[in-house]
C-alpha cells in the first residue's frame, strides 16, 4: 500500500467512548465545522445541519436515549440532521408554498439525498478530528427515540435527525478492530455470481481472527465470531424499531 498522514488516520480509526474531561477549543471546533462544511453536497443543496450540544441536561438526555452514559460525558456532541426546512424558508421567499404540490424538497429522494449528505459532512468532520489527535464515535444509538430526539432538539418542519458524534481527547486506547478481506467486500463491475464459494473461502480466517479480538466494553472476553454475529443480529426482531415513523409528522412525504 501506498501512504501518507491522511491514510495513516484513516487506517487508524477506532471508536472512542471513554474521554479525558478537557474542552476542546474554539479554533478546534470552528475547524471541524468548516471541515464539514466542505464535505461533498449534492445539487449543492446544502440540505443538512449540525446541533452542537452543549447543556448538560440534554447531553444526559441523550444518553438516556442511546442506552450509554458516556455520551453525556463527551466533551464535543453534535446531533447531524436533514435540513430541508432552511431550503422551504429560502424558496417560500421566492414565491413557492412549501405546503404546496410546488415544493418537492420533501420527497423520499431529497430525503435520501440529504441524509447522505448529512453523513458525508459527519464523516469529514470524524476524520478531522482523528487527525488532530482527537477521537470520536458515531451514535446511531440516539434514534433509539425519534420523537424524544425531535422534541428535545427543537427540530422543526422538514427536518430530522440521523446520526449522532461525540468528540474529545481520548482516554482509552482500543485495538484497531478487524476488517474483512477486500475479495469479500470489493467486486469487478458486477455482484459475484458464485459468493458462496467465495465466503466459504476467506470467512473462515476472517471469523477466526474476530474471535480473537477484545472490545473494551467486554474487555473480559473475546467478541464472537463474524458470522455468528451476523446470526444473531439477523434473528433479532427490529419490526418495532422503525426509524422514519415520524417522517410524515416532519413533512416528508417518502411514499412519493
Amino acid at each position: 500500500m501506498v501512504t501518507n498522514a491522511t491514510i495513516e488516520t484513516l487506517l487508524n480509526r477506532r471508536s472512542i467512548r471513554k474521554f479525558k474531561d478537557e474542552a476542546i477549543d474554539a479554533d478546534t471546533v470552528a475547524t471541524l465545522e468548516t471541515v464539514a462544511q466542505r464535505a461533498a453536497s449534492s445539487q449543492f443543496l446544502n440540505d443538512w445541519s449540525a446541533i452542537r450540544v452543549s447543556d448538560p441536561a440534554v447531553k444526559a438526555k441523550l444518553a438516556e436515549f442511546g442506552h450509554q452514559p458516556y455520551i453525556a460525558t463527551a466533551p464535543l456532541l453534535y446531533v447531524f440532521v436533514i435540513d430541508e426546512h432552511r431550503n422551504a424558508r429560502i424558496a417560500e421567499s421566492k414565491g413557492i408554498d412549501p405546503a404546496g404540490d410546488d415544493f418537492k424538497l420533501k420527497t423520499s429522494y431529497r430525503f435520501t439525498q440529504a441524509q447522505n449528505d448529512a453523513v458525508l459532512a459527519l464523516h469529514a468532520m470524524e476524520t478531522a478530528a482523528y487527525s488532530l489527535g482527537l477521537g470520536c464515535v458515531i451514535l446511531g444509538s440516539i434514534l433509539n427515540d425519534i420523537n424524544g430526539l425531535i422534541d428535545l432538539l427543537n427540530l422543526p418542519e422538514y427536518t430530522y435527525p440521523v446520526l449522532g458524534l461525540a468528540i474529545g481527547k481520548p482516554d482509552q486506547e482500543p485495538t484497531l478492530k478487524p476488517r474483512m478481506p477486500r475479495t469479500m467486500q470489493f467486486f469487478e463491475n458486477t455482484y459475484p455470481a458464485d459468493s458462496e464459494n467465495d465466503l466459504s473461502e476467506a470467512l473462515p480466517a476472517f471469523d477466526a481472527e474476530v474471535h480473537q479480538y477484545y472490545d473494551l466494553r467486554q474487555a473480559d472476553r473475546p467478541v464472537d465470531a463474524f458470522s455468528d454475529q451476523i446470526a444473531t443480529v439477523s434473528g433479532q426482531d427490529v419490526s418495532g424499531k422503525t426509524l422514519l415513523d415520524k417522517a410524515a409528522a416532519q413533512g416528508f412525504t417518502l411514499d412519493k
